[in-house]
């Protein structure tokens, strides 16, 4: 769907025009999209689509149109957040949802489509075409197509209340980040932080209003953002410092008009009221109608068994931070908190494995790292990503674009990466996002297909001064990961933008592409690839990859659990809770002193900030993480069977992975595609294995 309109969030095909977009244009041309969106429904509707071509080009012109529009709009809000975008996306979304109501619950579609499924011409349709039907009569039944009266209307209230609540609860955790600073002014407050951490927090005390703050003299600020929080807790020796950003940090958005318990209680009441409307007993019942676990006894099961693999290791791993606390001659050894965790964990790798993260930093620049990615991709998958910068308009200066060609140097993907921490317009983590689908319908002149296009985003640390970007592990892993979700967007070879890339995959498959790239960081080969001191080029020694490598499953106990721990309190609040019968403070406290071996502190509010649960798409789908990495790393080990370092072997099984998990997208169920790739259902043992538990 095109139309003509001066505004530029409409009248754009394949690429966005950044250049252009002001927070001004969001809510008259979104209700232009929803008038044309409208108009085009009514029309299909009254025409009484009675075979494929009749009901679902039309329909996924218009919701290409729906998602590319809105899509914009919402990356903007999380990229480039202000209080006038803000004030225009909280406008404009009620009447998105309320569209969405109007189409899912569209009765003629819904008919039009089982009509479909019970055709003649059910045997002519491929698997593709099967799974659209089944899963679009699905969708429909689970947006409310089959309520009326009350209960419809009461589940369109139900829907547009819960938008409104999951951007607030969004909000409030930013505002609550960026409103935390700990401002160092004695130069003793620095010991133990490396110099490049010590420059950034002289720039962040500039940008936070300090505008004669040095890096000679300070003061120094330091913040609750990841690349500020996560290194001070590990570096800093000062024990009361870090209890003190360590208490701010789990009690983001619990206090003051910044509160999430209330907005989190009545997201979980608003849900368990729409499952039952949709004859569901639970919010959990109706999240796993649509995944591959399926009921909430095969989550459990899951966590259960790596609950069981993982505590012997977590119990270990706590006695060994209080070993080399007390080695160390620390108080706090025979108490450590959780304010000690990060520090210790630190002093333990490097004594057992002689690695400094923050002096490893030097050996990750962003772009080393980045070179180190694509070669990989090149050599496993047989694909060339060729920077673009310049080619098209971007939303900030920090922004790449990239191009994806094949085998024969064809265009068939681009992809923008967002790398670094903005605090103050951009929401943390990472993640990745479709910009637009793969789509015969949607092809230009002479072209087979409208290429697919990625957003990527991340919040590694940013350059400093004249030094670039340098990345600890995490963030390598990050940025793998992220890359490995636009693989599997970017790599399709489905044609119907309804199910290709990642449209309609299951939410615990979602996991699967972006956690296989992880594995990749720890083979010595790409390792290697991916260092080279930001000043001399060196690589890392040999000695110091194996180092690293081997530690791997450094602390893997403590991190299963941690992961298992919160996939459990997500099913206990959306499978077993009644809203209102217990507060939800008793709830975490209660799954996190049963799941860890060192339980949270007084006053830890946690789950106030839990974004995934309350304002993302993990509710009742957190366990997706290891339920995806349980395929993952099963899939990975297709790879080692063969010999990761026999080139054409690797490269066999690589491009085998490519035509099927990366290429198949949603046209067929994802244990089928799976077992087409593996010959066989997953086995868990791959990852305890990686993670050192068996």
């Amino acid at each position: 769907m095109n139309i003509n309109s001066d505004n530029p969030l409409l009248n754009w095909d394949n690429r966005p025009p950044f250049d252009q977009l002001e927070p001004s244009q969001v809510v008259s041309g979104i209700d232009t999209m929803l008038k044309e969106c409208e108009s085009a429904l009514q029309k299909l509707e009254s025409s009484n689509p009675a075979t494929w071509d009749e009901l679902v080009p039309p329909l996924e012109k218009i919701e290409d149109f729906m998602s590319r529009t809105w899509g914009v709009v919402s990356h903007l809000n999380s990229v480039k957040n202000s209080p006038e975008l803000r004030e225009a996306y909280e406008s404009a979304q009620p009447k998105v949802v309320a569209f969405g109501n109007r189409f899912g619950q569209s009765r003629p579609i819904y008919d039009a489509y089982c009509r479909l499924g019970d055709s003649e011409a059910w045997d002519t349709f491929d698997s593709g075409q099967k799974r659209i039907i089944e899963k679009s009569i699905q969708g429909a039944i689970l947006s409310g197509v089959s309520l009326d009266g009350a209960e419809k209307e009461r589940f369109n209230e139900i829907s547009e209340r819960l938008a409104q609540l999951t951007t607030k609860f969004s909000n409030n955790v930013l505002d609550a980040t960026k409103a935390y600073e700990l401002l160092l002014t004695k130069k003793e407050q620095l010991a133990g932080l490396p110099e490049s951490y010590i420059q950034m927090a002289a720039e962040t005390a500039v940008r936070l209003g300090h505008e004669n703050a040095t890096v000679a003299d300070g003061p120094w600020a330091i913040t609750l953002d990841y690349p500020s929080y996560v290194p001070f807790m590990k570096n800093s020796p000062h024990r009361n410092l870090r209890e003190q950003i360590y208490n701010a940090y789990v009690t983001r958005a619990s206090e003051g008009e910044l509160r999430n318990q209330e907005i989190a209680e009545e997201i979980l009441k608003l849900k368990m009221e729409k499952a039952n409307l949709l004859g569901y007993k639970n919010h959990a019942e109706l999240s796993l109608s649509q995944k591959m676990a399926g009921s909430v006894e095969a989550v459990d099961k899951l966590l259960k068994d790596l609950k069981e693999a993982a505590t012997p290791a977590g119990k270990r791993d706590v006695a060994d931070l209080a070993a080399i606390a007390k080695e160390h001659g620390a108080p706090e050894a025979d108490d450590l908190k959780q304010w000690d965790v990060f520090y210790w964990s630190e002093k333990l790798r490097e004594s057992k494995f002689d690695i400094n993260e923050e002096e490893l930093r030097a050996f990750f620049p962003f772009e080393r790292v980045l070179d180190g990615m694509f070669d990989l991709v090149r050599r496993i998958f047989d694909i060339q990503v060729v920077a673009a910068d310049g080619d098209v308009p971007v939303w900030h200066e920090d922004v790449r674009y990239f191009r994806v060609l094949n085998e024969a140097g064809k265009d068939i993907a681009a992809f923008y990466l967002d790398p670094f921490s903005r605090p103050s317009e951009k929401r943390g983590g990472a993640w990745a996002f479709p910009a637009v689908q793969r789509s015969s319908l949607f092809a230009g002149e002479g072209e087979d297909v409208r290429i697919p296009v990625a957003y990527m985003c991340c919040n590694q640390s940013p350059p400093v001064g004249d030094t670039p970007s340098l990345m600890n592990l995490r963030e390598v892993e990050t940025l793998f990961h992220e890359f490995g979700h636009d693989l599997q967007h970017m790599l399709t070879e489905v044609d119907r933008g309804m199910n290709s890339g990642l449209a309609m995959i299951e939410w615990d498959a979602i996991e699967i592409a972006s956690q296989f790239m992880e594995n990749w960081i720890y083979h010595k080969p790409t390792l290697k690839g991916l260092s080279g001191h930001y000043q001399t080029g060196e690589p890392l020694s040999d000695e110091m990859l194996d180092k690293i490598i081997a530690a791997r499953s450094f602390r893997s106990g403590h991190s299963m659990l941690r992961q298992v721990n919160f996939g459990r309190f997500d099913m206990e609040l959306h499978a077993r809770h009644k809203p209102g019968s217990e507060d939800l403070l008793n709830i975490q406290e209660r799954i996190f002193e049963d799941t860890l071996i060192m339980p949270p502190t007084e006053g830890d509010m946690f789950y106030c900030a839990f974004s995934h649960i309350f304002a993302g798409g993990y509710s009742a789908g957190y366990f997706s993480y290891k339920w995806s990495e349980v395929l993952s790393a099963d899939a990975f080990s297709a790879f080692t069977e063969v010999g990761l370092e026999n080139e054409e072997a690797v490269k066999d099984v690589g491009m085998r992975y490519r035509k099927t998990i990366l290429a198949q997208g949603g046209s067929q169920h994802p244990m089928d595609v799976y077992k087409e790739f593996r010959g066989r259902e997953p086995s868990i043992e791959p990852l305890l294995r990686q993670d050192g538990l068996i």
